[in-house]
């Protein structure tokens, strides 16, 4: 069988000849490769030669040149329906909340009858080409929110939800570093239950509405253990929720918005650049696939300020 994924010996004992002789041949081989796309481009998926100003591969189909952002003038992917320089989207063809083709005069999607030119967002009133609000994640379509609402019932998503609103609560307590904080905190929570039991009586109450039994100041060892094991968690269940590569940029960027829990500090890493985005809506090339990932401090720098 002539399959090298059927015989790993064959790797091991026939790589370093064939790359030897590869080699040997590197000054012909160039020689032919600049000869042959002397007056035109070869596909760097195929091989095939294609008219110099061809952005697609007449062979395979796959995109071979730079188009140009028809706002800014920057080189963009040929495949690409997002200008990062701009932050705008740049096809006319495609809609951009369903993936639909277009005439590119339309108004509105004839498919999902979206409007072609944006929805500002109801919410923070910010302008957006996508199904949801790259602002503030407010699902803008009908479409969107169906969607939404699907995925919140997913047990995976409810429990990454559950983490997300753990670690926010945690973020609002301060850990004890001494044995005077500690202590501190014990007088103020009495302080507090006292007072609570004063306005409780004064309302003809024989007991105190808020429960402070479950208060427990943490040391910052404990603090720390306890924030890193949900973060190690939640990282777990973005991962598993990752969005694969998809024919349409509209698909991944619906359900990857659909999919963000609310109340922690999320990017998008797409697998384009493996570039860090507020969210998939500044991502180029979605299509390729990516991921939440949790934000750890100073990391803010690093992501595309593309909102």
């Amino acid at each position: 069988m002539n399959d090298i994924t059927q015989n790993p010996d064959r790797i091991s004992r026939g790589a370093e000849p064939l790359y030897r002789e590869h080699s040997a041949q590197q000054p012909q081989y160039q020689q032919a490769m600049q000869a042959n796309t002397a007056n035109g481009i070869q596909c760097p998926h195929c091989g095939a030669l294609n008219e110099a100003e061809a952005l697609f591969c007449a062979s395979c189909g796959e995109p071979i040149g730079m188009a140009t952002c028809p706002y800014c003038g920057a080189a963009v992917d040929a495949d690409a329906d997002f200008c990062e320089s701009y932050r705008h989207y740049i096809r006319k063809d495609v809609c951009s909340f369903c993936g639909a083709y277009l005439h590119g005069a339309e108004a509105y999607c004839p498919e999902c009858g979206n409007p072609v030119g944006g929805i500002d967002c109801p919410v923070c009133g910010t302008h957006n080409d996508f199904s949801f609000c790259k602002q503030c994640g407010t699902a803008l379509t009908e479409e969107a929110r169906l969607m939404k609402e699907k995925v919140m019932e997913m047990p995976e998503y409810q429990q990454m939800q559950k983490l997300a609103e753990e670690l926010q609560k945690l973020d609002l307590q301060m850990p004890y570093v001494t044995e005077q904080d500690k202590e501190r905190d014990r007088k103020s929570q009495e302080l507090r239950q006292r007072v609570l039991m004063l306005l409780a009586q004064d309302r003809g109450l024989d007991r105190v509405d808020a429960n402070l039994a479950d208060h427990k100041v943490m040391s910052k060892d404990e603090y720390d253990k306890k924030k890193q094991e949900r973060m190690d968690m939640l990282s777990r269940l973005l991962d598993q929720m990752a969005q694969l590569p998809q024919e349409k940029p509209a698909q991944v960027r619906n359900y990857a918005m659909a999919c963000k829990p609310q109340g922690v500090r999320l990017a998008w890493q797409c697998n384009f650049k493996h570039a860090l985005h507020s969210s998939p809506c500044g991502c180029a090339k979605p299509q390729m696939g990516g991921k939440w990932i949790i934000l750890g401090k100073g990391t803010r720098k690093e992501i595309k300020d593309d909102i």
